[in-house]
């Protein structure tokens, strides 16, 4: 319980990566705030869980909403800022709303929550952020271009506000993930197979899985015990980094 009495804020935490972080962090003692959309009876029941949770169903892509949830969340010591969208389609044929919303929601909402949350890590001397990036910030596929471009982003927004911050008692680190069978990834295979003409087993084996030499999806919990790694005191000096939770696909 090595994060008792440390109070962790995790975006787009109602599913998927964020809710995999949120349960693990929660598990070695951090009082959780969670971030996301749902039904509401099942965010209950997840508050319930992590131990009566707060949480904030902010628009991340509405700076106003973001002011107001960190201010409500008072001060944080763990900001994880995971929340994230895709799209999947050519770059002339993309839609502008939907480009507009990528750069919004995985990285200008990243720089928003973590403008908030510096002040009171610093009054601390003690905080760590970490980012989901994805493996899309290392490599690039066809078809992804905002996505791409957004992670690609987030890396370098981390490794700016690690060097801001390493006198600080603060580190920012990114976790990179391959495909993680999240429901972001199921929704993402319609659009693959129309942009690329496959079936359903052809996008999953021919092109989600084609790169990592595991030839299997990361599992949510996979990235939690990583972000819980990062917290410890042992990784004061894990910083800047981008660590890679891609079955070896970025190895090559």
């Amino acid at each position: 319980m090595f994060l008792q009495g440390r109070r962790a804020l995790v975006t787009g935490s109602t599913s998927g990566i964020g809710l995999a972080i949120a349960r693990t962090l929660h598990g070695e003692g951090a009082e959780v705030v969670l971030n996301g959309f749902g039904d509401e009876g099942e965010i209950a029941t997840l508050r319930e869980e992590l131990g009566g949770a707060a949480h904030f169903g902010a628009d991340l892509t509405d700076v106003a909403a973001v002011e107001a949830m960190m201010a409500d969340a008072g001060v944080i010591d763990i900001l994880v800022n995971n929340a994230g969208v895709q799209h999947v389609s050519p770059v002339e044929d993309f839609p502008v709303d939907k480009w507009n919303l990528i750069i919004a929601l995985n990285l200008t909402a990243a720089f928003h929550t973590t403008r908030l949350a510096v002040p009171g890590m610093k009054a601390k001397g003690w905080g760590r952020i970490i980012n989901t990036a994805s493996a899309h910030s290392k490599v690039a596929s066809p078809f992804k271009s905002a996505y791409n471009a957004s992670k690609h982003g987030i890396a370098g927004f981390t490794k700016t506000i690690a060097l801001e911050l390493a006198e600080h008692g603060v580190t920012a680190n990114c976790i990179s993930p391959g495909y993680v069978w999240t429901p972001l990834i199921e929704g993402q295979i319609p659009d693959t197979m129309k942009a690329r003409g496959l079936s359903r087993e052809e996008v999953i084996n021919d092109v989600l899985l084609v790169k990592q030499a595991t030839k299997k999806f990361v599992q949510p919990e996979e990235v939690g015990a990583l972000a819980a790694f990062l917290c410890r005191d042992e990784a004061q000096n894990v910083n800047g980094a981008n660590w890679s939770v891609d079955g070896g696909w970025t190895a090559e």
